[in-house]
């Protein structure tokens, strides 16, 4: 089951964390594995490290925050099966204290990151009559988070992009879909807590993972899991869902 044989996927933001999760746990199903990202150093090791598993991947530097790098990149992979659209940056802040430069970074990296990849693959997948996009979305998309205006604000616009992705290609079979994690355990949250809480570093990691009702993080491999099952054909019936990844924290946070 959960095949990815002969498919060949681009996962952005696929160096580490999630993403690399996903480009790993995808290899090892088959899949032939693009990653794009910014980060040289972590994107050529992950790819290494699945090549050394015996799986195909490979590394592109690119900035998903420019369109013809993006579209140069896929016009190259051309028959691209499954898009990963993971890449984001995030920002503590509310609207009266969050600068115009700081929010227009996450919209850039976040919302015109996943816009570019959207508007550069659908035209390939509709030439193949067939494609799944599975896009990162948050919690923050769903209920109100302190101090995370631009993020939240960047993850809804995710959330709604997925939708109407899903229902504008139905013809072409192209689903898409989205998942919405709470806090997971990956480098980023470390260096997250790190710059915005130097000093209190366990402190804010308790802190962070007794605010989900399963009183843990979640971990990039488990996540990765619901990614196979929503790109891999055994949820053909499923498009346009976004799916709760989150220990509990939206519904029974109460």
């Amino acid at each position: 089951m959960f095949s990815l044989k002969n498919k060949n996927v681009v996962i952005t933001g696929g160096a580490s964390g999630i993403g690399r999760a996903i480009a790993v746990l995808f290899a090892s199903q088959g899949a032939s594995i693009y990653i794009i990202d910014v980060d040289v150093q972590a994107g050529e090791a992950t790819a290494e490290a699945i090549k050394k598993d015996g799986f195909n991947a490979q590394f592109t530097l690119c900035d998903i925050t420019n369109l013809d790098a993006v579209t140069a990149v896929f016009d190259k992979i051309s028959d691209i099966d499954i898009l990963i659209n993971n890449a984001g940056v995030a920002h503590v802040g509310n609207a009266s204290n969050t600068l115009p430069a700081d929010f227009q970074r996450v919209m850039d990296i976040n919302v015109k990151g996943a816009y570019n990849c959207l508007h550069a693959v659908i035209p390939l997948m509709q030439r193949n009559k067939r494609g799944a996009i599975l896009n990162t979305a948050s919690i923050a998309a769903h209920v109100g988070i302190t101090n995370r205006f631009a993020y939240s604000a960047s993850k809804g616009a995710i959330y709604a992009m997925t939708m109407s992705v899903a229902r504008d290609y139905l013809a072409d079979n192209i689903r898409c879909n989205s998942i919405s994690p709470a806090r997971v355990h990956t480098p980023f949250v470390d260096g997250f807590i790190a710059k915005n809480y130097p000093g209190r570093e366990a402190e804010m990691f308790k802190e962070l993972s007794d605010s989900q009702p399963i009183k843990r993080m979640g971990t990039p491999e488990e996540v990765a899991m619901l990614a196979l099952f929503l790109c891999a054909d055994e949820s053909a019936f499923i498009t346009g869902c976004d799916y709760l990844i989150d220990g509990g924290f939206v519904h029974l946070n109460n």
